[in-house]
C-alpha cells in the first residue's frame, strides 16, 4: 500500500495561499473576528508557521487587500464597445458580483477594519478609485478632463461605495435595481452639470447619441417623463 506525501510548497507559494485562505476568511467574516488561529488551521498550517510568512495579521490584511483591489480594479475593465449606458451596466453587475463575494471584508475596510488608516490601505483603495476613474474617462474617450466631469466621475464612484454599503445592509433593495438605478445616476450627474457648462453639454449629447430604445439612459428619460407628466 503506498501513502500520501504532502508536498512541501515554496516560499512564494506558501504566501499566496495564505493570502487566499485569508481573504476567503475575511470575505465570510469582519477581518477583525477572524484570528491567525483560523487562518492558519484553514491553510493546515501551524500559528508560528504564519508568523514566519507575516510578522502579523495586519500585513497579512494588507496583502489580501492588494489582492481583492487587483480584482476589484479588474471589474471596471470593459472594451469600448456599444452604448456607453450598456457598458456601465455591465461594470456595475461585476462590481456588485465582488461586493457580493466579499461582503464582511468589503464593508470593514470601507467602515473601519484593521488596517484603516494605515498608508498601504489608503493607497490600496486610492489606487482602486483612481483605477475606475481612468476606465470612465476611456469610455468616454476624454483624455484631458474638465473640472465638472471630473466631479461627476468621482462623485459617482463615491456614490456606487456608499450605495453597496446600504445594500450590504440588510439587502432591502433587489441588486438588479441598484445596478440599474447607479448607470441612470451617472447619466443624471452628467445632465446636471451639463445644465451648467457647455462642454459638458456637447459630452452628454454624445453619452446619448447611440444610446438604442431600449438601454439604460433612455429608460431613466421615459421614467422621467412619466413623473411629469
Amino acid at each position: 500500500m503506498t501513502t500520501g506525501v504532502r508536498r512541501r510548497m515554496g516560499v512564494e507559494e506558501r504566501r499566496q495561499q495564505l493570502i487566499g485562505v485569508a481573504l476567503e476568511l475575511f470575505s465570510q467574516r469582519s477581518p477583525d473576528d477572524v484570528s491567525i488561529d483560523e487562518i492558519a488551521t484553514a491553510a493546515g498550517i501551524s500559528r508560528p508557521l504564519v508568523y514566519h510568512y507575516f510578522p502579523g495579521k495586519l500585513s497579512l490584511y494588507e496583502a489580501a487587500l492588494k489582492r481583492a483591489a487587483d480584482d476589484l480594479s479588474g471589474r471596471f475593465v470593459e472594451p469600448r464597445e456599444g452604448p456607453l449606458g450598456t457598458r456601465l451596466l455591465r461594470v456595475m453587475r461585476r462590481y456588485f458580483d465582488f461586493v457580493d463575494d466579499h461582503g464582511p471584508g468589503f464593508a470593514a475596510l470601507m467602515r473601519g477594519g484593521p488596517a484603516v488608516g494605515s498608508s498601504a490601505t489608503n493607497a490600496l483603495i486610492d489606487a482602486v478609485r483612481q483605477a475606475a476613474y481612468d476606465q470612465i474617462l476611456s469610455h468616454l474617450r476624454v483624455e484631458n478632463p474638465p473640472a465638472r466631469l471630473e466631479l461627476v466621475i468621482r462623485s459617482w464612484i463615491s456614490l456606487a461605495e456608499s450605495t453597496a454599503l446600504i445594500w450590504l445592509d440588510g439587502r432591502r433593495i433587489p441588486r438588479a435595481e441598484l445596478e440599474t438605478q447607479l448607470v441612470h445616476d451617472f447619466a443624471a450627474l452628467a445632465a446636471v452639470s451639463a445644465a451648467y457648462d457647455e462642454e459638458m453639454r456637447a459630452l452628454l449629447s454624445r453619452m446619448l447619441k447611440d444610446e438604442p430604445h431600449d438601454g439604460p439612459f433612455t429608460d431613466l428619460a421615459a421614467r422621467l417623463i412619466a413623473l411629469a407628466s
